[in-house]
């Protein structure tokens, strides 16, 4: 289907001959594209399918294939880090054996290697990393971990407020008081990353799980990273043992959670938290983080329920003073961990919002980035660097991606053969075009 052409307005400078203006394309090369676009619009094949398609490939080859054609970035150091962490987390943890620890690095790396899975662990591994830092966190020998700091918080904490609201707050018990804190802190903090997750995939632009995957990940493994470099009493202790000098030996408290295990005849948070790994973690809240993360990724992608997001986040807020978990410095500390992950996420990976569109597979372009100049559109055919691809996991944002499974562009170069049918590549290249005209898919907003 023949589409007019858009206007300069629209896109300025999409025909100027200098590939150095806006990132685009040479002439030829973006001919090529158009010839391509026509002959996938004459042979009726979906302009969106690469967006929002999952791979279905069983084929290691594919992930080889791919990997040849992934175009390399800075951003891919990640994986170099992430594997350096892994070796060590694996060298001092102590449970569980050795064996078990290989089947489980086995059937990881089976999953990554094979396309329909990889697709979903590949993005699952910062989360992964932080899981498994938190549980190793147990393992590591006590001399090789810092000071605790008592009284740090606690004076914080008088400095800016005047006193320790903590303390004010859980002042006043009651049963209500103390499920109405239970709920956020020990339910709804556990559910709502899978909640968000589902809604993300089935509502927002292809791509965005991934973003919100990454930035939900790095954001715990660099808290509980935090944590493990400046390891700080939280209030549960100061209420405890007062200023007495902790160490590591000490076992955790589940401090006012204590209440509902008593409420409803349970131990589960008592076990819980007395054989906490992280003990001493008190800055920053991850809780506070991962609500944060939760609340600035569903009012991104429910910009109208934004307010119910945030009232979310105060609600938690609530419950972990009331609860004695934390301080409110800690609060604002994993608050404000999480806001600068979400900003970097925003402003280089996370596509932006169409408000005409209501699920994934409605897109049928992306617009990458924040709109600072340096964003990239997507058409799920070419993205305009002059890269041909479908979808590449391996970096969040880069632009190759080969699947025997998905329909799609095999190639990051503008010249490699791709998988469209040989017939439709010459009828396009054979049809007669004037270099004047353009394909595009209308826009009807």
């Amino acid at each position: 289907m023949k589409m007019k052409a858009p206007s300069l307005k629209l896109i300025p400078g999409m025909l100027d001959t200098n590939p150095k203006v806006l990132g685009w394309p040479s002439l030829s090369g973006f001919n090529r594209m158009r010839r391509r676009l026509g002959s996938r619009m004459r042979s009726g094949q979906s302009l969106t399918s690469n967006l929002a398609k999952l791979q279905t490939s069983f084929d290691p080859l594919d992930t080889i294939r791919s990997l040849r054609a992934h175009s390399w970035s800075i951003y891919d150091a990640q994986y170099l880090f992430m594997i350096i962490l892994g070796i060590f987390c694996l060298s001092v943890m102590e449970e569980p054996g050795a064996i078990v620890k290989t089947l489980i690095a086995t059937l990881l790396m089976i999953a990554l290697l094979m396309p329909i899975t990889r697709q979903f662990f590949l993005p699952f591994l910062p989360i992964a990393s932080w899981l498994v830092l938190y549980w190793s966190c147990r393992f590591i020998p006590a001399e090789w971990r810092p000071h605790i700091w008592v009284r740090v918080l606690p004076a914080l904490e008088n400095i800016i407020y005047g006193a320790n609201l903590s303390t004010l707050l859980s002042a006043h018990k009651h049963a209500v008081l103390d499920v109405l804190a239970w709920l956020p802190y020990g339910v709804i903090h556990f559910a709502a990353p899978f909640v968000c997750a589902a809604s993300i995939f089935l509502f927002a632009a292809p791509g965005t799980l991934r973003v919100y995957s990454a930035a939900f990940g790095y954001m715990n493994l660099i808290g509980v990273m935090i944590q493990l470099c400046f390891p700080c009493a939280p209030p549960w202790y100061e209420a405890m043992y007062g200023s007495q000098p902790a160490n590591y030996s000490m076992h955790g408290s589940p401090a006012g959670l204590a209440r509902i295990d008593e409420l409803f005849g349970l131990k589960m948070y008592t076990s819980t938290f007395t054989a906490s790994p992280l003990v001493f973690g008190a800055m920053p809240s991850l809780h506070a983080g991962c609500a944060t993360m939760d609340a600035l990724f569903m009012g991104y992608v429910f910009p109208r329920g934004r307010w119910f997001s945030y009232a979310y986040v105060m609600w938690v807020w609530w419950a972990t003073l009331y609860l004695q978990h934390h301080y409110a410095v800690d609060l604002i500390a994993g608050t404000l961990l999480s806001v600068i992950v979400f900003y970097i996420a925003k402003t280089k990976f996370l596509a932006r919002l169409q408000p005409d569109k209501e699920f994934r597979w409605d897109y049928d372009y992306l617009e990458i980035g924040s709109g600072s100049g340096t964003e990239r559109f997507d058409y799920g055919l070419t993205d305009f660097d002059n890269n041909f691809h479908s979808d590449d996991e391996w970096t969040i944002g880069s632009s190759s991606g080969i699947s025997s499974g998905c329909r799609s562009p095999v190639s990051p170069s503008d010249d490699v053969q791709s998988v469209w049918s040989s017939a439709s590549e010459t009828l396009a290249a054979t049809s007669e075009v004037d270099s004047s005209e353009v394909y595009v898919v209308e826009d009807f907003r």
